[in-house]
């Protein structure tokens, strides 16, 4: 009965007409920004966060989480249309769906990754609702030590199994957390590492920080990388968009076991859609009767990793909601418009807040079914936008982002931060250094100093509270095996490039 009044208070949420609009307007951006390439979820995101100010939490967070998933379903039709993927995510669909597109069938393509998207979105919905609370129910009896423990793995783990240099990954945790000590201790109320600037005494920005190290330094990266193609308009249009009973058969089980690995990999830090929609698609070759068909137009191809990125975008909000441990940058953010409401994220965010974290739950279902609903009619404006100049498109991005940062407290203080992070995003992308890692270590650096200190007060100053503790030494045991995971497989990388270079 519990669950059904939860679900009634959603729904009662879900369906107010302020969050239905949002909901729609986050989903259609998402759409939006899915198709562009070059532009990104986060570099999106960190442009409408000014907004989330002046709307209530939950719309604002109903908004945001349509944009994320949203840009799954936007990103795979330059992926199928035009062989560029919308997001990383929907890199792997660029392998049977361009081949799809050049046999005439880029609308099957289209319609069947659109089914695959929303059966994947649902199942994670599905596990998002049966499992976040009984985590966050564990959580309750989470200390400060414990909270540190988990959020010193969540950083570990999303710096060392993501992509590239485990040891690059750490160093910008690092680095995000000294920046996130910039401003007014918490304990004694004295201004430290601000240089004596009054615009510092509040800490760095967060929506400063995030536009110019995802949004500008996009920007600047892409300028004369991205072009727009042709697309052949007779393929997209619904006549040709009917699959075959053979496309039907071989869809439905890469569909389901997408799902299931996108909704594991989803609730993994560092992981998320990207490596279930990749992981997904070795494992359809693998059990594939024929492997020799898939990167030549094959369904099982498009429809596991399309399922999976769905799947996995769903279940990153459960350690996020259960636990206030944000697994990506995009989560991150989603936690910051709670931090700046003033709501404690965790796991008493279900017992305190129910509206709202029931409320999300529940606009993922309207907005996974407008989704579908608008998918296939804006196909045609999708290929049109793909006919747009980057050389127009890329001076609004930046206009946007000047309004959206100088609306936050009308400083031009924080323009200057933009264009700084900016800068000093371009560059760590030029040196493959990941941006991704220091954004989580920013958010998380002063909910982990303040867990810190409480967890030394009330233990006297003893560093023992964190090993004596159970659930705390345990994960702080996972931590250490993650560290050692990476770094083994950095090493690995390492012997590999000096291997080659000999050869």
């Amino acid at each position: 009965m519990d669950t059904l009044a939860n679900v009634g208070l959603g729904l009662a949420t879900a369906m107010q007409p302020a969050n239905l609009f949002y909901c729609f307007l986050g989903v259609f951006l998402g759409m939006l920004v899915g198709v562009i390439p070059g532009i990104g979820v986060l570099s999106a995101i960190s442009m409408l966060f000014p907004l989330t100010f002046y709307l209530d939490p939950v719309t604002a967070l109903i908004m945001l989480a349509g944009i994320w998933y949203g840009t799954g379903y936007g990103g795979r039709t330059a992926s199928i249309l035009l062989n560029i993927p919308g997001t990383v995510a929907n890199a792997v669909t660029c392998l049977d769906g361009y081949p799809m597109t050049k046999q005439g069938r880029g609308g099957v393509a289209l319609l069947l990754t659109t089914l695959a998207s929303f059966v994947g979105g649902s199942i994670g919905i599905v596990l998002l609702m049966m499992f976040a609370p009984v985590i966050a129910g564990y959580a309750m009896d989470f200390g400060s030590a414990e909270y540190f423990s988990l959020m010193v793995l969540g950083l570990v783990a999303a710096s060392t199994i993501s992509e590239g240099s485990a040891v690059k990954g750490l160093a910008m945790v690092v680095l995000g957390i000294m920046l996130g000590t910039v401003g007014t201790d918490i304990y004694s109320g004295i201004p430290r590492f601000n240089f004596g600037m009054l615009s510092l005494a509040d800490g760095i920005n967060l929506i400063a920080l995030a536009m110019g190290m995802f949004g500008v330094a996009e920007v600047i990266s892409s300028i004369g990388k991205v072009e727009s193609g042709s697309v052949d308009p007779e393929s997209v249009k619904l006549r040709a968009m009917k699959p075959t009973g053979d496309d039907m058969r071989r869809s439905w089980m890469p569909m389901l076991r997408g799902s299931g690995i996108g909704a594991f990999f989803g609730t993994l830090p560092g992981t998320g859609p990207a490596v279930a929609s990749f992981l997904s698609y070795a494992v359809e070759k693998r059990v594939a009767e024929d492997p020799t068909r898939f990167g030549k137009g094959a369904v099982e191809g498009i429809m596991a990793p399309e399922a999976a990125d769905n799947s996995a975008e769903m279940t990153s909000f459960i350690p996020t909601l259960s636990l206030g441990i944000p697994g990506s940058a995009t989560m991150a953010l989603m936690l910051g418009v709670l931090m700046i409401h003033g709501i404690a994220p965790g796991p008493a965010l279900m017992s305190e807040q129910p509206s709202l974290f029931w409320g999300l739950i529940m606009s993922f279902w309207i907005g996974n079914v407008i989704l579908v609903i608008l998918n296939v009619p804006l196909i045609g404006i999708w290929v049109r936008m793909l006919m747009i100049p980057y050389h127009l498109l890329f001076p609004a991005v930046l206009v946007f982002i000047c309004i959206g940062t100088y609306g936050i407290s009308s400083s031009t203080s924080h323009i200057w931060v933009v264009l700084v992070f900016g800068l000093a995003g371009y560059l760590m992308r030029i040196l493959d250094w990941p941006a991704a890692p220091l954004l989580l270590g920013f958010v998380l650096g002063p909910l982990m100093e303040e867990h810190f200190r409480r967890a030394m007060r009330l233990s006297r100053g003893s560093f023992s509270t964190f090993v004596e503790r159970p659930i705390s030494a345990t994960v702080l045991v996972l931590t250490v095996l993650v560290l050692l995971w990476g770094l083994r497989s950095w090493l690995r990388q390492k012997q590999r490039v000096r291997a080659l270079s000999r050869d």
